[in-house]
């Protein structure tokens, strides 16, 4: 039976499994037709390829870091050149080649690993089915449908089977799948986003975090329990992986960074510019103890520095306040006018009433009468 360009690797998927098989048979004494063989064989095989594809998960997580701090210069340009697509289009590029990253570069290693997920739940739903595939066929074919999880057939689904014991396995294990992959992405939203960036990539994550196991759930009865077991066991893997990544590697500016950094200061493998002293063997190894005291030195000889420029402003602004209080002594305090003195306008004033007085003129407060036309003057007798 042909599968197309997929079958190399259904062939290699399916060796794998059997290889796994005929260790927990014959090795560790389980059952060849019982569901523990062959569960433990499918949950190894996957524990293998995602080993193999450790290489592509670490690259995926440089270029979602890398678009996730390039997300607001990335929106800052959209906005600028909202009203010229080819202009936007120019600057997004030039913007992804100086930052060395570019959206296809955190899918790729998805679509690299498409593959071979495809083709294990190929192998899965074969065998599921009672159908030959690579080299699982004959009595080995006939083995994996007798094998039992929990009373579940490998080839039980939720909707297929009627009995209430295979609804209930099933319906647990659907459950595992999607909490597990809901816890896998909330530790990746609470505790490795840099919090100082607000970008839509952040609220992207925020809703995958809940449409995925729910989107897991509804496949998810579908599913046979060979192919529930594999899904299980890779979102599991997932997250213990994010587990470690958060602890050793976190994003830069997360609540993850700063306990490590934390970590890393106690117990004095902190350097003053803010990078870890590492030891041998990629740092697998702890540092040298020569290597922690020449930082510990380094990171004193930083703080007395700092401690010294933030004493040095003090001294300066005592000197001053005595030099400015001494000069305030000596300074002559100015006059005070006395009390009896008259200001100048108003001692003008009465003087300009007693001239005119003297001089006939009209009394203050009196109203003239104005003359009437025509009138002669009265003759004195």
């Amino acid at each position: 039976m042909t599968f197309g360009f997929l079958s190399p690797l259904y062939t290699a998927v399916s060796w794998i499994i059997v290889q796994f098989h005929s260790l927990y048979s014959n090795v560790f004494r389980f059952d060849p037709d019982g569901g523990w063989a062959w569960g433990l064989s499918i949950a190894s095989m996957v524990v293998v390829i995602r080993i193999c594809l450790i290489p592509l998960f670490v690259k995926q997580i440089k270029a979602t870091r890398a678009m996730q701090a390039i997300q607001p210069k990335m929106k800052a340009i959209q906005e600028r050149y909202k009203n010229d697509r080819q202009r936007q289009s120019e600057e997004m590029m030039k913007l992804y080649k100086e930052a060395g990253t570019n959206p296809f570069s955190s899918c790729l290693p998805i679509l690299v690993q498409a593959p071979f997920f495809t083709a294990l739940y190929g192998v899965l739903a074969k065998v599921a089915k009672g159908h030959d595939i690579g080299v699982i066929h004959g009595d080995l074919l006939l083995s994996a449908g007798k094998a039992h999880i929990f009373g579940a057939p490998l080839s039980a689904t939720f909707v297929s089977s009627g009995e209430t014991s295979v609804k209930i396995v099933t319906a647990v294990m659907i459950i595992l799948m999607s909490l597990s992959q809901f816890i896998t992405q909330r530790q990746l939203m609470t505790k490795n986003v840099d919090l100082t960036v607000k970008t839509p990539f952040m609220q992207q994550q925020k809703m995958l975090m809940y449409v995925f196991p729910v989107m897991f759930a509804v496949m998810g009865i579908n599913f046979p329990v060979g192919v529930l077991v594999y899904w299980l066991t890779t979102n599991v893997w997932s997250m213990g992986q994010q587990l470690v990544v958060i602890h050793n590697n976190p994003t830069p500016g997360s609540k993850a960074f700063q306990h490590r950094q934390e970590r890393l200061k106690k117990a004095g493998r902190l350097r003053p510019d803010g990078t870890e002293i590492k030891g041998a063997l990629w740092g697998m190894l702890p540092p040298s103890k020569a290597a922690i005291e020449e930082a510990a030195s380094a990171a004193a000889v930083v703080e007395e520095s700092v401690r010294a420029s933030r004493q040095q402003p003090r001294r300066q602004t005592k000197a001053q306040r005595q030099q400015g209080g001494a000069a305030q002594v000596t300074e002559e305090a100015p006059a005070e006018p006395a009390e009896d003195a008259v200001p100048a306008e108003s001692g003008a004033e009465p003087a300009a009433k007693q001239t005119a007085a003297k001089a006939g003129g009209p009394k203050q407060g009196t109203r003239q009468q104005p003359k009437r036309g025509g009138q002669r003057p009265k003759k004195k007798s």
